[in-house]
């Protein structure tokens, strides 16, 4: 096997990972001995700045695991934030179902529906931008109205708000209370 081939198998296997890899695993995957994967890892992090790619391997105690470099913090962040939008609590995740369907409708209209306080499901899916206030309603108080972004639609693989699977929610809803 030619240095080329074992850097493509250690990029692959450090890839795969997305963590961190002990030496002798990777001498037993290479069937080389630690000295040899430290130069493998010096070609390739040699040909990385080089090709001024962004990634490089680090070395971290008997292990190694390819990053990124410091440099493009700033942009890969973004791709976390987008991922947290996936963690909604079951909470949020009734509220949303109910925003969806019920839209545009009021905090009160939420409540009623789910039994309990939803003030924290409602600015945790206002945070994520998964729902927005679109007015207020012309009633005692003026609460805000509630519905569902785009981005709602982005996250949840929707054209149109005529894509959700049909649902009665009423109907649900009631059956749950029954059954508790």
């Amino acid at each position: 096997m030619n240095l080329t081939e074992k850097e493509s198998i250690l990029e692959g296997v450090l890839f795969a990972a997305g963590d961190v890899v002990k030496e002798d695993m990777l001498s037993n995957i290479l069937m080389e001995n630690k000295k040899e994967i430290e130069k493998i890892v010096d070609s390739l992090n040699q040909k990385f700045e080089s090709e001024n790619r962004a990634l490089t391997i680090r070395k971290i105690n008997d292990s190694y695991q390819m990053c990124t470099k410091t440099d493009y913090h700033k942009y890969i962040s973004k791709l976390y934030e987008t991922k947290q939008k996936q963690n909604l609590s079951q909470a949020a995740m009734e509220t949303l179902a109910i925003i969806a369907y019920k839209q545009p409708v009021t905090r009160q209209e939420i409540e009623k529906l789910r039994g309990v306080n939803s003030d924290r499901s409602v600015a945790v899916l206002s945070e994520f931008g998964l729902v927005e206030d679109v007015g207020r309603l012309d009633a005692p108080g003026r609460p805000l109205i509630y519905a569902t972004t785009d981005e709602f639609l982005r996250v949840f693989g929707y054209s149109s708000l005529t894509d959700l699977p049909k649902f009665n929610l009423e109907q649900n809803v009631t059956e749950l209370k029954i059954e508790n």
